[in-house]
């Protein structure tokens, strides 16, 4: 028997996990010995597991705590932890269940339920957007009237950006209530739409670490988004001696404060308005998309590891072992139609640190304006790295110039 501790993962098990999380799996299970709950059969996660049992539904409280006693009974469990957003509030209560360290069930729900984020930072004075929870799209219009022009509609508790488009006049407000709310719907923690102020400035995440309510800021997430009407997030860059964090740090660590999270990791989402912090949203999770993996290129921090050891109230490693930077750049389609060629060519420098595709030839590929989203649209990313963000990003740029893909436009879209 290994005598390292045991920490119970939660995760999700779709099509793209590996290529997503993968990293986050591997780095826990080079310290921790793994259990793992998730909603199919595992593959290439099975090499650094111990044990798992299958749910198909994590969010079915019943069936994950009934999972999670399954393998307390076979382990002395230290902690447990999920990195996928829809098992937040789930994983919360099964840990308080079980007895293990854990965030308040009810602060990872205001995590995940915007409108009572907004209320909270406008309670605590933590600078937010003004924002209107609405059931009708008449409410909606009267909302933005208040507002003022441009407004941002989006699910009081979805992910991704998805059902988040921006509305600069009323009949483009008609038009985003009807794609916002459809998305809302889908919600099982709240089906409201809200109708926000619209940040105009750069946007930013902020990559936190919380252990017994004290807040180290890893790392900054400069973003580079989409045009109007959508939010899709289109490339990252992080870089260890980002200017911008003495600037951040104070605002990212207020929302956290807030909000009640005393422990765990955090995606904090600002944007700089006249070079002022307002707060987006805070995701009590790991980013997304390899910020997670940018931040250890860049800085050395481990935040996959540091979610482990909180979550088994260990004092996490964070003292930065870099000086660098690294960039993602997330690879689209110019229009929806069906991919007919794929080939990456050139030399492979030392710098472009990975490639992922994620689809292949004869796959049809669907734009958010045509009825699909960016994510399952997306056909791949990569990776580089630079001693700045700016070398990053334009090593970035040449790699692409090596990306041959061709897109056959559909004759007709949805």
């Amino acid at each position: 028997m290994s005598d390292r501790p045991v920490v119970l993962v939660v995760a999700a098990a779709d099509t793209e996990a590996e290529a997503y999380r993968g990293y986050c799996l591997h780095s826990v299970a080079a310290a921790y010995d793994v259990v793992l709950i998730t909603s199919r059969e595992p593959s290439w996660e099975v090499p650094c597991l111990r044990d798992c049992v299958v749910v198909p539904d994590p969010t079915d409280q019943a069936a994950l705590s009934a999972a999670g006693r399954t393998l307390a009974a076979r382990w002395n469990l230290a902690g447990v932890f999920t990195w996928t957003e829809w098992y937040l509030v789930p994983v919360a209560r099964l840990a308080r269940r079980l007895g293990l360290p854990t965030t308040p069930p009810n602060v990872m729900q205001a995590c995940r339920n915007k409108a009572t984020a907004r209320a909270v930072f406008a309670h605590h004075g933590v600078p937010s957007a003004a924002s209107v929870p609405v059931r009708t799209r008449e409410e909606a219009h009267a909302a933005a009237e208040r507002i003022g022009y441009p407004v941002v509609l989006k699910p009081a508790a979805h992910a991704a950006s998805i059902g988040v488009l921006r509305a600069d006049t009323p009949d483009q407000l008609a038009t985003a209530y009807q794609v916002t709310a459809r998305a809302a719907g889908q919600g099982r923690e709240s089906t409201s739409v809200l109708v926000e102020e619209y940040l105009d400035g750069p946007e930013v995440s902020v990559e936190c670490v919380t252990h017994r309510g004290e807040t180290t800021v890893a790392a900054v997430t400069r973003k580079t988004v989409s045009p109007p009407p959508h939010f899709e997030e289109l490339a990252h860059s992080v870089d260890a001696a980002d200017p911008l964090l003495p600037a951040v740090t104070p605002a990212a660590r207020a929302a956290i404060r807030a909000l009640g999270i005393t422990d765990g990791i955090s995606h904090v989402e600002m944007r700089l308005v006249q070079g002022t912090p307002r707060l987006i949203e805070v995701n009590g999770r790991l980013a997304g998309d390899m910020i997670g993996h940018l931040v250890a290129l860049a800085t050395g921090i481990d935040l996959p590891r540091a979610a482990a050891d909180i979550a088994c109230d260990r004092t996490p490693a964070l003292a930065p072992a870099k000086a660098s930077a690294a960039a993602i750049h997330l690879i689209y389609p110019p229009t929806s139609g069906t991919l007919t060629h794929l080939r990456l060519g050139g030399p492979r420098p030392p710098w472009l640190e990975r490639v992922h595709v994620q689809h292949r030839t004869g796959d049809r590929l669907l734009l958010c304006e045509d009825g699909g989203d960016m994510f399952t649209a997306r056909i791949g990313y990569l990776i580089t790295t630079a001693p700045t963000a700016e070398t990053a990003n334009t090593r970035a740029e040449t790699a692409l110039q090596h990306l041959d893909f061709r897109i056959e436009p559909d004759t007709a879209t949805p």
